[in-house]
C-alpha cells in the first residue's frame, strides 16, 4: 500500500526502472541482451500485483517498444533510452488521458441532467492524484465539475478497513478547496434515501469484457443501492483498465488483503481492537456487474 491505485502502479513501476536504467554506467552486453534484461525486470514487477491490468498492459508495451529498440541498434544504451523516453511519456499520457476523463464526465453530467443547475456527488476509495500519475480519474470529474461552478458538494466515503477516502480522498478535497463532507461507508445508503445526491462515480480495477467492474470493496453495494434509489452509477477510469481477455468478472481474481487491517485499528497499524481467535475475510475488491452500471467513463 504504499503505491496504490492501477495507474499509480503501472507508472511507478515503469518510471522506477526508468531510473535504474538511467544510472547504468556500464552495461556489459548486446542491445538484445539489454531488451532482455528489461523484460525480465518487467514480469518481476508485474508479478508484485498481478491482477492490476494498468500494470501489465504498461508492461507489455514497453517490453515491444525496447524490443524493437534492440532490433535496430548494437548499442545497449540505446535500448535504454528509447525505455526511459516510452515511460515519460506513458506519464504525460495518463495525466492527459486523467483530465480528458474529467473533462468528458462534467460534460456528460450535465448534458444528462440539464435541469440540475448544481450536482452532489459520492466517491469511493481514492481516485485522484495520488492514486493515478495526476488529477484523478472518478476524482478528475469531481474536480471538472467544481472548476466549472457545477459543483454542490463531493462525498467520499472513509473506506475501510484502510481508510484510503478519509486518509487521501478527503486530503485530496480539502487541499483543492473542494466543498466535501466525509460520510462512513455504513451511511451511504442514508444519504441516497434523503435525496442527496445526483450521480455516485467510482473508478475501476479492471473492466471485463462484457462491462464487469472490479473496484475496492463495498463498490457493489453502492451500486446496488444506488440502483435502489434510481440514482446513475458512473465507472471513471483509462482504458488501460478494460481487460478483454477476461469475459466476464467471475474471471477476475480478488486479492485477499491481511487479517491485521480488520482486527486493529487505522487499518491494521494501530492496536487491536477485535477478540483475539476471530476469523477474518477480507476481500481487497468486489465486482459490480455491468447491468447495475449506468455508464462508464475512458
Amino acid at each position: 500500500m504504499v503505491v496504490r491505485g492501477a495507474p499509480a502502479i503501472a507508472i511507478a513501476a515503469a518510471l522506477s526502472l526508468a531510473v535504474e536504467v538511467a544510472n547504468f554506467k556500464d552495461f556489459n552486453g548486446t542491445s538484445e541482451e539489454a531488451a532482455s534484461f528489461i523484460e525480465l525486470k518487467l514480469e518481476y514487477l508485474v508479478s508484485s500485483r498481478p491482477t492490476a491490468v494498468n500494470l501489465s498492459d504498461a508492461a507489455k508495451k514497453l517490453i515491444e517498444i525496447t524490443s524493437n529498440a534492440a532490433s535496430t541498434t548494437i548499442m545497449p544504451e540505446s535500448v535504454f533510452q528509447a525505455y526511459i523516453e516510452a515511460a515519460e511519456i506513458m506519464l504525460d499520457d495518463d495525466v492527459a488521458s486523467n483530465k480528458a476523463i474529467g473533462s468528458y464526465g462534467s460534460r456528460f453530467l450535465q448534458d444528462q441532467r440539464k435541469i440540475v443547475p448544481r450536482f452532489s456527488v459520492l466517491t469511493h476509495c481514492n481516485t485522484g492524484s495520488l492514486a493515478t500519475a495526476g488529477y484523478g480519474t472518478a476524482l478528475g470529474v469531481i474536480r471538472a465539475l467544481h472548476a466549472e461552478g457545477v459543483l454542490e458538494r463531493a462525498y467520499c466515503t472513509e473506506t475501510r478497513p484502510f481508510n484510503q477516502g478519509s486518509w487521501l480522498t478527503a486530503f485530496e478535497l480539502v487541499h483543492d478547496k473542494i466543498p466535501a463532507t466525509l460520510i462512513a461507508d455504513s451511511a451511504a445508503a442514508a444519504l441516497m434515501k434523503e435525496s442527496r445526491l445526483s450521480a455516485v462515480i467510482v473508478g475501476a480495477d479492471p473492466v471485463a469484457a462484457n462491462g464487469d467492474t472490479a473496484n475496492k470493496i463495498r463498490t457493489y453495494s453502492l451500486a446496488v443501492c444506488a440502483m435502489h434509489h434510481h440514482i446513475p452509477f458512473y465507472i471513471a477510469a483509462s482504458l488501460s483498465s478494460i481487460d478483454l481477455s477476461l469475459s466476464s468478472g467471475e474471471e477476475i481474481v480478488i486479492e485477499e488483503r491481511s487479517s491485521k487491517e480488520l482486527l486493529h485499528s487505522r487499518g491494521g497499524l494501530g492496536e487491536q481492537v477485535a477478540a483475539s481467535g476471530i476469523l477474518v475475510w477480507n476481500p481487497a475488491f468486489d465486482v459490480t456487474p455491468a447491468y447495475l452500471i449506468t455508464g462508464c467513463h475512458y
